[in-house]
């Protein structure tokens, strides 16, 4: 069943005066479309028509012509190597399925034999070998492959092509050997002497159907005929070939500024030299009269335009507001994430039905309108606007296309300042990280072996001392005491402020009264200063402010602090003030204000932080950590409540003031 050569072998054999040439698929396939073409014209009886296609996908391209084709001649066979459904068949025309280790596989063949003309195209293809490298690449390209193979009128080529499919198609379909030789007859499919060769230009008449000759029937002149369809076809292919070097322009076009939009984040991570050079090169590739692009969100209300390009005699918008909620192509734009593109703003429901838009449309002469979106994985970060103020024809797709490209590019660029700004912010969280380090060492290293080497020498006294005087013993142990005291808070310190930064704090709010927490907080600072003279506390917390909602132990924490702290930081001449009431915003506001030294204004900012010592870690005047405001931060946040700090500057007081939630 399959053959060993292939057609074109067999019939260089038979016919060895004949010299193959080289043809390209888009060559062939005009070729083949004009010899159809002849058949479809219908002027010449029922033809024989035999089509061997290479595989099914390529016969499948060409079914509806073939289908056509069948309705003119019930002689035309399509032979091809099935791959999903392609089977022998006799629906419109007789369909043989060769088998894909076929030689007809590799060979691409058409013969058409008419009462009058004759055509016929036997080509195989020509395979690029591996080492053939400057050729891979149009391996790939399905126009570029390359056949050898014979063209021709001459009805001796086309008979004998014609024979020898023929002995094809009955060995792989035998049930047409009735049919095949009904073609044989009628197109006198025998062996021709070469001495009997016909040439395309011969007068010799042909035998009709029924065997007679009719001499006075004339030939048309075909080459005229032909050479119509064949330019009408290279004409086709040549408007492909021009539309192909217009896209191929647009995406080098597209490429190019979207190479420049690239190459701009590359060199700056500042999103508005981004966006200043993405605004004027969109504007110039598409010849708008304006062009925006500015910076945005969702559920912004309006921008103020920054970035513009502009056209000769168009009004700048450069400075202006620009209104988004309230502008329905905005809107649209955004709800959908797609780009909303108007030809003609007087004409489309979303300018025309609204009348702030029209008025914004008529005052900056927007005929044409196009929004972009920039987006980044479904966010909005932007906007892209061109505007046309004069009737100019419309922008192509691959204009759009390029919009939305630069709208892409700009997003990643958006992502990649805000990125690099968010790595500023890090950089710095780690410099003050560094900075509490070196802070903890100084201050631990501080407050921890000072009090560690006086209990160490009083321990030792009391030790290798036994005569040593009752008073002078009880002085010694008050002093260790007393250090082992400071370290304890120390540590309490640092442990209670890791367990409310760990937000593993369990919260019990509870309805309070605020003036029991202020007298609370007050005796615990005054026992803990039992060994001196405290300044003069007032407090002004009335008893008929409304009830808070709090943690009660941790309210007194807070306020025990800044009392201390209050208190620390001022002489005894001085007064400390304790001060509430409501701020109207459904919170109390309460105030623990000194007379004592102040704070500087650059300090205001940092005073909350872990560690902070105004005086620096080793040469302060005061004991104490650096961590009773850090705590107090982390307590207020956790009922949802604010606290800051308020100074004249150096010796002028301080205020810290606080929110509590009201029930």
């Amino acid at each position: 069943m399959i053959a060993p050569i292939s057609l074109l072998a067999e019939l260089l054999q038979a016919l060895p005066q004949l010299r193959a040439q080289i043809y390209f698929k888009s060559s062939m396939t005009a070729l083949s479309h004009a010899m159809e073409d002849l058949v479809l014209a219908g002027s010449d009886g029922e033809p024989l028509v035999i089509a061997s296609f290479q595989r099914e996908r390529f016969y499948r391209q060409e079914a509806h012509r073939y289908r056509r084709i069948a309705e003119r001649s019930s002689q035309v066979y399509v032979l091809a190597a099935p791959e999903t459904d392609f089977k022998n068949s006799s629906e419109c025309h007789e369909n043989i399925a060769f088998d894909p280790s076929d030689g007809l596989s590799q060979e691409w063949h058409l013969v058409v034999l008419g009462e009058h003309y004759s055509t016929c195209l036997i080509c195989h293809e020509k395979i690029l070998q591996p080492p053939q490298e400057e050729n891979r690449g149009l391996r790939g390209m399905d126009q570029a492959r390359r056949f050898e193979g014979i063209w021709t009128f001459d009805r001796e080529v086309s008979s004998k092509a014609a024979a020898l499919l023929l002995e094809r198609i009955v060995k792989y379909r035998p049930e047409l050997t009735e049919k095949v030789d009904r073609a044989r007859a009628t197109y006198n499919l025998v062996k021709v002497p070469k001495t009997k060769r016909k040439s395309v230009n011969s007068k010799t008449a042909l035998p009709d159907k029924k065997g007679t000759q009719e001499s006075k029937v004339p030939i048309p002149k075909l080459s005229d005929v032909f050479a119509e369809r064949l330019v009408t076809y290279l004409q086709a292919g040549q408007h492909k070939l021009l539309k192909a070097y217009a896209s191929i322009a647009a995406q080098e076009r597209k490429e190019r500024l979207v190479n420049l939009i690239t190459t701009a984040m590359r060199q700056s991570l500042n999103p508005h030299e981004i966006i200043e050079i993405a605004v004027q090169e969109l504007g110039s590739a598409l010849s708008a009269c304006r062009c925006l692009i500015y910076r945005c969100k969702t559920t912004d209300a309006q921008v103020n335009i920054d970035r513009e390009f502009l056209r000769a005699g168009v009004s700048s918008l450069l400075g202006e507001t620009w209104y988004l909620q309230e502008n329905p192509v905005f809107n649209y734009a955004v709800e959908r994430q797609q780009s909303v593109y108007i030809l003609d703003t007087a004409e489309h429901p979303l300018t025309s039905s609204n009348e702030e838009l029209r008025a914004i449309v008529q005052r900056w002469q927007i005929v044409s309108w196009l929004m972009v979106p920039v987006l980044y994985q479904g966010r909005i970060l932007g906007m892209v606007e061109l505007h046309q103020s004069r009737s100019t024809l419309p922008w192509e797709e691959d204009e759009l296309a390029l919009v939305e490209a630069i709208a892409t590019q700009l997003g990643a660029a958006l992502i990649q300042a805000e990125t690099y700004a968010h790595l500023e912010e890090l950089n710095q969280q780690l410099e003050a990280l560094d900075r509490t380090r070196s802070n903890l060492i100084a201050i631990t290293g501080h407050e921890l072996r000072t009090p560690l080497s006086t209990i160490q020498v009083c321990l030792e006294s009391l030790s290798s001392e036994p005569d040593m005087p009752a008073e002078i013993r009880q002085i010694m142990l008050e002093t260790a005491l007393g250090d082992a005291e400071r370290m304890r808070k120390l540590v309490q310190d640092f442990l209670t402020l890791s367990y409310l930064e760990s937000g593993q704090v369990a919260w019990n709010l509870e309805s309070l009264t605020l003036q029991e927490c202020v007298d609370l907080a007050l005796s615990s600072v005054k026992a803990r200063s039992f060994d001196r003279t405290l300044p003069e506390i007032i407090t002004e917390v009335s008893a008929q402010l409304p009830l808070v909602k709090a943690d009660g132990e941790w309210l007194v924490e807070v306020l025990s602090k800044l009392l201390d702290n209050a208190c620390k930081f001022t002489n005894s001449q001085g007064t400390v003030t304790v001060r509430a009431c409501c701020n109207g915003c459904g919170m109390v506001e309460v105030l623990v204000a000194d007379t004592g030294r102040g704070i500087e204004p650059n300090s205001l900012k940092v005073v909350f932080d872990r560690f902070y010592q105004e005086e620096g870690a080793l040469r302060r005047s005061a004991g104490g950590t650096g961590l009773g405001l850090a705590i107090c931060k982390q307590i207020v946040a956790g009922w949802g409540g604010k606290i800051w700090a308020d100074s004249a500057g150096k010796d002028k007081g301080s205020e810290f003031h606080f929110t509590i939630p009201i029930v």
